[in-house]
């Protein structure tokens, strides 16, 4: 078994730590939020003080934090790249913007480190029952080297190409889900506007070709699937602001690419507005009380 820095502790974090953990590893942690980091060490991890005490002794970095500029500080500017120990696998498991991922590669190599960007999917349930899906940016060699902790955190891994391009593939993913969100909002109302039951609708269009992961898996009216956050007062699962940063992460991406993306646009303007209705904290199939305002 390995020792592993795990460094940031949020929704997604804990229960990946928590695995690790339960896998055999062993773990010195650290998050700005001291209740995080208790919860964490509360199943056997070592508190760490700081982000380079995290990092330093052991064989492995992971980090699971907000957004780029975070990303850039803990390994640039606080000095994880440095502070880890020579031969340490570094994996980043943030959604953020290729750019920073990039840069954090770079500057890994430059110092003499293995780096891998790897980006999940599978929302809190996923995290908690280690059965998330790793999109991983970096060379073959880093990738296998990293694979066994990724296994022991994850269902399905997969080398997507060079460094940034697991955040690539999260960023295509995530315009899709939200896309196939706001479609399966707009639809479900429609449906139900014009006569035909909620459960008619599911019950067809779940078996038909307009079925998506979310329209079947992630229903966004209340009780037609009874576990789903819709089900359950719109308790996430994964944010709607989470999907509003992804989104623009998404817009930003088809620009620099050059790349039209109206439905992709749209979503984005959609779950902007739903965070400015105050929505932000609900889960991502809450974007049906932008449609039913009988829901909001």
């Amino acid at each position: 078994m390995a020792r592993v820095g795990f460094i940031g502790l949020g929704n997604m974090g804990a229960p990946m730590a928590r695995n690790l953990i339960r896998a055999g590893h062993s773990l010195k942690v650290f998050d700005l939020s001291e209740e995080a980091m208790n919860y964490v060490v509360q199943s056997g991890a070592e508190p760490a003080q700081s982000v380079t005490d995290a990092a330093s002794g052991v064989e492995f970095v992971v980090t699971m934090l907000p957004v780029g500029a975070n990303v850039r500080q803990v390994y640039i500017e606080d000095q994880v790249i440095g502070a880890a120990d020579a031969g340490t696998v570094l994996i980043d498991s943030s959604t953020i913007d290729v750019e920073s991922a990039r840069a954090a590669h770079a500057a890994a190599e430059a110092a003499g480190y293995r780096m891998l960007d790897a980006p999940v999917s599978g929302g809190v349930v996923g995290a908690e029952n280690a059965t998330l899906t790793f999109m991983c940016g970096g060379s073959p060699a880093v990738f296998e080297a990293a694979r066994p902790i990724l296994d022991d955190m994850g269902g399905k891994i997969v080398h997507c190409g060079a460094a940034g391009l697991g955040q690539v593939t999260k960023i295509c993913n995530n315009m899709l889900a939200g896309i196939n969100a706001l479609a399966a909002a707009e639809t479900m109302t429609m449906g139900q506007r014009l006569g035909v039951s909620a459960r008619t609708l599911y019950e067809v269009i779940s078996a038909s070709t307009g079925r998506s992961y979310f329209f079947n898996e992630s229903n966004p009216v209340p009780g037609i699937l009874p576990t789903v956050p819709a089900s359950n007062g719109f308790k996430p699962g994964f944010m709607a602001k989470l999907m509003l940063k992804d989104l623009r992460l998404s817009q930003a991406a088809a620009q620099a690419s050059g790349t039209t993306t109206p439905l992709g646009a749209a979503a984005t303007a959609a779950f902007q507005a739903l965070v400015e209705m105050g929505y932000g904290d609900e889960d991502t199939a809450s974007i049906i009380k932008l449609i039913d305002s009988e829901l909001s």
